[in-house]
């Protein structure tokens, strides 16, 4: 709930619960139809044979239902408890990643880029849920979980290239390393310019925020190059365990330097 504490509003518990709620509703709802279609394809991987489908601990018309009814109640939910736009947000993010991303893990490599648009949701769900509208507060935010989402997959997936292939999964790092390796970079490089940039520009945070995050970046762009450069198994852990910890240590100072904290202390 990132982008509903970040939010230039005040908060109130029970939108927050609600928020929270439904989008989890919504989310297990996506999950549950992205194993349900890649039943055949899970089964070939290491990483997702033990899954509940595939080992038939849960039956496929029973996670069916189950994905229909949890997506319609936590829409209902967040369009009748919060606001029409999060419940709008959540449906398209719902179709986005069960009906888009999924199928298009085994056309296209684009399938990454897509993914990382569903990561970049949530944050704008809980920004709308607390102020009502989108803000530009709110796009700092989904472009930071955006670009942060390159970073982080590549170097998960970049070890686990056997089983992609096993499954016929067109991943970057199988079809295209060199594209996989270029993408990492550059959007590690995006994220300096996101938090000491558009983050205090647009008003999100104060400058503080800028030179806070300048050494969670730099470490960040120095791991992504390391892949760049050595596209091994050990730079890609490196990079994919930083990358753990790099987001909730960004978000914890980004609202500790949020605009709207350092306001209200002067006042």
């Amino acid at each position: 709930m990132g982008g509903y504490a970040l939010a230039p509003g005040s908060m109130e518990l029970s939108t927050l619960a609600f928020t929270a709620i439904g989008t989890a509703m919504t989310s297990g709802a996506a999950n549950t139809l992205n194993q349900f279609l890649e039943v055949p394809y899970d089964s070939q991987m290491n990483r997702t044979k033990d899954r509940v489908l595939v080992r038939g601990l849960l039956s496929t018309p029973h996670a069916f239902v189950f994905a229909v009814a949890s997506g319609g109640a936590g829409v209902l939910l967040l369009s009748l408890a919060v606001n029409p736009i999060v419940g709008l947000l959540g449906l398209s993010n719902l179709i986005l990643y069960s009906f888009v991303y999924t199928p298009l893990k085994r056309l296209s490599i684009l399938n990454t880029w897509v993914g990382s648009l569903v990561g970049a949701v949530p944050p704008l769900m809980g920004w709308v849920a607390c102020t009502g509208s989108l803000d530009p507060g709110a796009l700092v935010l989904a472009a930071l979980l955006y670009s942060w989402q390159f970073p982080h997959f590549n170097a998960l997936s970049w070890n686990l290239r056997p089983d992609y292939s096993r499954a016929g999964y067109r991943m970057m790092c199988v079809t295209d390393p060199a594209i996989c390796k270029r993408t990492t970079l550059r959007h590690a490089v995006a994220l300096v310019g996101i938090c000491s940039g558009a983050a205090p520009m647009l008003g999100l945070t104060t400058w503080t925020f800028a030179v806070d995050s300048l050494p969670l970046n730099a470490v960040m762009v120095y791991l992504a190059w390391r892949f760049y450069r050595e596209g091994d198994s050990q730079s890609s852990r490196r990079l994919f365990r930083f990358s753990l910890i790099y987001l909730p240590i960004v978000m914890l100072l980004m609202f500790l330097s949020r605009k709207q904290l350092y306001e209200s202390k002067k006042e």
